[in-house]
């Protein structure tokens, strides 16, 4: 049994220094390696007497710290495709057991936490029992495990200089990465905070701010979980394209026009809020700690320069169901959420209420006036959010009424279990989603569409990985829709794809410029610094690679 208890230990100190981070890499040949931490270790461990209890102390927080940044990696690039952050993501565990407060009571929440701490606690126990039990076995005979040892050592640098690629300081590089990131992160919220109120649209003026959109409605729609990944994965681009190409083909019969291209998002997989941070405020918002500072700040966002300039601000977010503090720094004069539209159906799954009845909902409300400002709409749908089942089907625009029509459909379709036992089941339920989307936003513009309705439409994120499998970037489709040809003269110079299917080679913006290019776009006399500032951006990070 002894004998049993060393081998697993030496097993799991083994697989703890070289087991990858992401799951797609975890593979039978991952694990031939000779690492070098393990060779350190040994040594470390041979030192005698109260120094080597210190030392295995010390070890001991190490690999349960590396251990813990492992598994957290894991649950990360599944979710957001990048790794885990020690400061960004720890605040945003404390955002969520506020969540969990307020959906389990404090109690809850409370015991989760504990839970949480326990589970830590217990990864550092098992650490250091493990070296306490190697340790016990490398000083049976020290002098024979210092031999090993060195012989070990001799042989990983012999392989080393001569390039053999089994030979690693993997779990060593990845310490040092997220130790690394502790400091980086510091520091960037320290810059961030000195510059988010540096705003060369600070001061302009609103009788100077958006003329070429006089008189007109702008829309600003967020499409949940569109990504790019619909038009390069050819499982989805096998649908999904021809339904962009057939919805484009019937705006233009209609007399509508269209442009799309690629913007850079800030997050992948989730967070959405830190996309809608990131356009609206034409900064980088890609963390949550980023979020709160420009939260703080005085920085206009484009909700406010509407507002300035005589725009009626609207927020139009189905998802929003508990109060939403952060609505009052955006500027809107009023927030639709999923209390206040007067949704009378049933809800399709996480998802409040299907699109079509928030677009129609927004129309009834705020466009059928007859006196009224131009209105300036925030929207983030939300048909395409996880689980993506029931899909829900268009039905005539004056048929939607108060949203019971759309209950046959909340109870049809796959359930959720099922749906997420599958992964090609959760593909197609996702790409069937995007399409109701995209259908749903041509039907609208051809409805309601008048001179004076532009759309400008465009993906918060990708999707996450663990439904599309890794992806290499961050891309999502963006697209501006509108019938007055004036649009289309104010944008010119975009260069922008026509239609709704955007080229390979389609221009590719950070998000954090859309702001600005707006702007600059449907202002005639925008101020020097700001055009001067446009410029620059441009120039330096504004335009990547599309292809």
């Amino acid at each position: 049994m002894k004998t049993l208890l060393n081998i697993l230990a030496f097993g799991f100190l083994f697989i703890a220094l070289v087991i990858p981070n992401r799951l797609a890499w975890i593979t039978p040949g991952s694990f031939v390696f000779l690492p070098l931490e393990l060779i350190v270790f040994s040594l470390l461990l041979l030192v005698p007497a109260r120094a080597g209890h210190v030392l295995r102390v010390t070890l001991a927080l190490i690999l349960a710290t590396g251990l813990v940044f492992k598994l957290a990696d894991l649950v990360a690039y599944q979710v957001f495709s990048r790794p885990f952050n020690p400061v960004f993501d720890l605040y945003l565990l404390a955002d969520g057991m506020r969540l969990l407060a307020g959906a389990i009571g404090r109690l809850g929440a409370l015991l989760a936490a504990l839970l949480l701490v326990v589970a830590l606690a217990l990864v550092f126990l098992l650490a250091f029992s493990v070296l306490g039990r190697i340790r016990t076995v490398l000083h049976q005979q020290p002098r024979h495990s210092l031999q090993i040892s060195g012989a070990l050592l001799g042989l990983w640098i012999v392989l080393k200089l001569s390039g053999f690629a089994r030979v690693n300081t993997y779990f060593h590089d990845e310490f040092v990465q997220h130790v690394s990131a502790i400091f980086n992160s510091l520091d960037d919220i320290r810059n961030f905070s000195a510059t988010v109120n540096d705003d060369p649209y600070a001061a302009a003026s609103g009788q100077q701010l958006f003329d070429k959109l006089r008189g007109k409605d702008v829309y600003v729609i967020f499409v949940e979980s569109y990504g790019r990944i619909v038009l390069d994965d050819p499982e989805f681009a096998a649908a999904v394209q021809p339904t962009l190409e057939q919805a484009a083909f019937q705006l233009q019969i209609n007399g509508i026009g269209a442009r799309s291209a690629f913007i850079r998002s800030s997050t992948v997989g989730g967070i959405s809020w830190l996309a809608h941070a990131t356009t609206m405020s034409g900064l980088w918002i890609d963390s949550q700690l980023r979020y709160d500072t420009l939260m703080m700040s005085q920085r206009p966002t484009l909700n406010r320069l509407f507002q300035r300039a005589g725009w009626r601000t609207l927020a139009v977010m189905p998802a929003i169901s508990m109060v939403w503090p952060e609505a009052k720094y955006f500027g809107y004069d009023h927030v639709y959420d999923a209390h206040n539209s007067g949704y009378n159906g049933l809800p399709f799954n996480w998802v409040t209420m299907p699109d079509q009845y928030v677009m129609s909902a927004l129309q009834a409300h705020e466009r059928t006036q007859d006196e009224r400002a131009p209105i300036m709409a925030e929207i983030a749908l939300i048909s395409s959010h996880a689980p993506w089942t029931p899909t829900p089907e268009l039905v005539r625009w004056n048929e939607v009424g108060d949203g019971t029509v759309f209950n046959e459909q909340a109870l049809a379709g796959p359930a959720v279990d099922d749906v997420w036992q599958d992964t090609a089941l959760i593909r197609q339920q996702y790409r069937q989603s995007i399409e109701y989307v995209i259908n749903n936003l041509a039907s609208y513009a051809i409805q309601y569409g008048d001179d004076n309705l532009v759309m400008l439409i465009l993906g918060d994120h990708q999707p996450a990985p663990l439904v599309t499998g890794a992806i290499d970037n961050a891309d999502v489709p963006v697209h501006i829709i509108a019938r007055d040809p004036a649009v289309f003269d104010a944008i010119a110079d975009w260069q922008w794809s026509e239609g709704l299917l955007p080229a390979n080679d389609a221009p590719v913006w950070r998000m954090d410029t859309l702001r600005d290019r707006f702007i600059d776009a449907f202002t005639s006399n925008a101020t020097t610094s700001a055009t001067s500032s446009a410029t620059s951006s441009t120039t330096t990070s504004e335009t990547v690679n599309g292809n």
